[in-house]
């Protein structure tokens, strides 16, 4: 899309999520026109608080909309990106690409063959402690990155058992695939996307079937009758080429304190970044005057993530360039790894990722 009109955007997918990118696209420069959802009281209640149409089926949609943002449960990635990307429409994705590696490469696919722009929801890239991160790594202020060690895990954080998220047919999987992606993405990400040797991974089920699972609150509707197939927790080891590696700990629900933090060792610096607080501390050593430890807490904005993400997409549906970052193929490499985790817990040992796990990053 080219011109001076804003990028009319339409959400499918009306919950909290859904109803949260709305609210993002009053400041990122779309232009909200209506949604999609199949159920009659989400579709009702969008309408009434955003004051745009809404409609059961798509393809009412994509007749007055530019581009799409998706939000339905995983299991319905593929079916609305490949009709919207086959329409003509340009697609953000919300994390994960889909429910399992083979949806995800059928989707990778029809976007490959595609004109429209296709990005992938991993909103926690945009956040400007990661961004500095980042742009230090990759001006070699780190010397060599050589390990990360990648955290999510909530004390107490099922988001309601019984809901779609805790079906493993609609959702995929738990923890692991839910939250566990924003930890391996951005890990993935800092490592520039290396090419995987080997995943090691163990999953469990531990809180989300207790009666007497206790908690301060719930993310969602707590139904402990309703269907809770998936995993809670989640360790796993992946190493990479050239002896890079990363641990990855993950869960909904842990006797713990939260850990939401990404550690990064290099052979000149480190870093610990905690999505919490969104507190950088950088970890460095000198000779100057005396031996000492030089560490810098890194300040920066506040910056809402998914409204940045959502800036990036709409300039690059106005310039009707593919953008560099969140792409697709990055999505479908980590994919590929949460799968791997899985097969590897299966099967009680390391397990092999295929070919075409390398992704170009920005």
């Amino acid at each position: 899309m080219t011109g001076d009109a804003a990028v009319r955007i339409g959400i499918i997918g009306l919950g909290n999520i859904g109803r949260h990118h709305a609210d993002q696209l009053r400041t990122s420069g779309g232009q909200l026109v209506g949604g999609v959802d199949i159920l009659p009281e989400a579709r009702e209640r969008f309408a009434i608080d955003y004051g745009v149409e809404t409609y059961a089926e798509a393809e009412e949609l994509f007749s007055v909309a530019d581009a799409v943002i998706i939000t339905t449960p995983n299991r319905f990635h593929e079916e609305y990106a490949v009709r919207a990307l086959e329409a003509g429409l340009d697609v953000l994705l919300e994390k994960p690409l889909a429910h399992d590696v083979e949806s995800a490469e059928r989707i990778a696919a029809v976007a490959a063959d595609s004109d429209g722009i296709c990005m992938v929801g991993f909103h926690n890239r945009f956040l400007p402690p990661v961004e500095v991160l980042k742009d230090r790594i990759d001006a070699g202020r780190f010397g060599e990155v050589t390990h990360v060690d990648a955290n999510y895990v909530r004390r107490r954080g099922i988001p309601g058992r019984g809901s779609w998220f805790t079906d493993r047919s609609i959702a995929g999987g738990g923890a692991l695939i839910d939250i566990g992606v924003h930890a391996l993405d951005v890990a993935l990400y800092l490592l520039d996307f290396p090419e995987i040797e080997e995943v090691s991974g163990v999953t469990r089920s531990e809180f989300g079937t207790r009666e007497d699972y206790t908690y301060l609150f719930m993310w969602g509707e707590d139904d402990s009758g309703g269907e809770f197939d998936v995993d809670d927790s989640a360790t796993a080891f992946v190493r990479c080429a050239g002896g890079r590696t990363i641990s990855l700990d993950v869960a909904w629900a842990a006797n713990q304190p939260n850990d939401d933090s990404i550690t990064v060792r290099g052979t000149d610096a480190g870093a610990r970044f905690d999505r919490g607080d969104e507190s950088l501390e950088v970890y460095r050593t000198s000779e100057g005057g005396a031996p000492h430890f030089a560490d810098q807490q890194v300040t920066t904005r506040e910056v809402n993530a998914h409204a940045a993400e959502q800036r990036v997409f709409v300039e690059a549906v106005e310039a009707g360039v593919q953008p560099e970052r969140n792409t697709v193929e990055q999505a479908l490499a980590v994919q590929r790894v949460i799968d791997a985790i899985y097969r590897s817990s299966e099967r009680g040992e390391a397990v092999g990722v295929p070919a075409g796990t390398t992704a170009t990053t920005e």
